[in-house]
């Protein structure tokens, strides 16, 4: 009878959700910490390797052409534009990504990315320099000169640049968006009659040749790093060949469309054939996609040498546009 009058305390039950965070890391230090380290892993590799795999876009397309050219302005310069604001507004510009965002460890698309405005920063300086002045000595058009001004800017820099400054800074990509917007309105005024394009054969001979140096620099940088040898697989192969296929892609783009604005050049001095050449060769060199850039010994390997493949395209498409600037200056 004593025993039933024994109060005994009351526990109050177990709240369901309260017991999902052992569930999830377990109850004692060992396990938690074991188990965190695991989530965290399994974190990183779903935002790095899943989430940043699927931010990063190669687009090599060949059959690209500017959504909303201006009518009656130059189709390289249309196509300039264009490529500028591909790059840095529909795909995002991933050369300046710091290394917290999903992105950061990737470098193909950066490299990829460097190479095709590097091809572009040419284009638009011949065409201060050469297309868009009267016999390339009359007063540098204003809208050119702020273009290629904006497209040396360096490629990395995000919204901070600690060498310069500790303030927030224009990011590289916003640089870029303006350079194009600066072609637009030239070719705007071109349009209109109030902007210069020499259509010279002299004029396309500079501009080639000096795409076809730039082409030159990127071949001569294979060939130095094959003779050095190295491994299979490095760290630096495919930088350099995805550096070279934006390049080239965005040179064979260019002077696709600068074939159209100097036609009766072309067909006038009988270059259609060497330059339908220069853009299949270009071509190639855009269009190769390994899974893994391999580095190997070259003939005495059954692996293939992605880079000395697209070296040899690259010196072909040199040779060819090298060829059209020397018929042009002979006639």
């Amino acid at each position: 009878m004593a025993n039933d009058l024994i109060i005994r305390p009351q526990v109050p039950a177990k709240r369901p959700w309260t017991t999902v965070p052992a569930r999830i890391f377990g109850t004692t230090p060992r396990i938690i910490a074991k188990r965190s380290l695991f989530y965290l892993a399994a974190a990183l590799v779903l935002y790095f390797g899943v989430i940043g795999s699927l931010m990063h876009r190669i687009d090599a397309d060949l059959d690209f052409t500017p959504p909303n050219p201006v009518e009656g302005g130059s189709h390289a310069v249309n196509m300039a534009e264009a490529l500028i604001l591909r790059e840095t507004v529909e795909h995002r510009w991933t050369a300046n990504d710091p290394v917290f965002f999903p992105t950061g460890l990737l470098d193909n698309m950066p490299n990829y990315q460097r190479g095709m405005m590097r091809a572009i920063s040419r284009f638009t300086m011949e065409l201060e320099n050469q297309i868009g002045r009267l016999r390339g000595s009359s007063a540098i058009d204003r809208d050119l000169e702020r273009a290629t001004g904006l497209l040396q800017f360096p490629t990395d820099v995000w919204m901070f640049d600690f060498d310069q400054s500790m303030l927030p800074v224009q990011p590289a990509d916003t640089q870029y968006a303006a350079a194009a917007r600066a072609l637009r309105a030239y070719n705007m005024r071109l349009a209109n009659g109030t902007a210069v394009f020499e259509t010279r054969g002299d004029a396309l001979a500079l501009t080639v040749e000096r795409m076809a140096g730039e082409l030159g620099a990127r071949a001569a940088l294979v060939d130095d790093h094959l003779r050095k040898g190295g491994f299979i697989i490095d760290f630096v192969s495919d930088d350099i060949f995805y550096f070279n296929k934006g390049m080239a892609y965005a040179s064979y783009l260019l002077l696709r469309e600068l074939g159209r604005d100097f036609d009766e050049v072309i067909l006038r001095q009988g270059l259609i054939g060497v330059w339908h050449q220069a853009l299949d060769s270009l071509r190639l060199a855009s269009q190769q996609k390994p899974w893994i850039v391999l580095n190997s010994s070259g003939a005495e390997s059954f692996l293939a040498n992605h880079l000395h493949l697209q070296g040899f395209y690259l010196k072909r498409a040199i040779l060819q546009l090298d060829e059209i600037a020397r018929v042009i200056r002979a006639n």
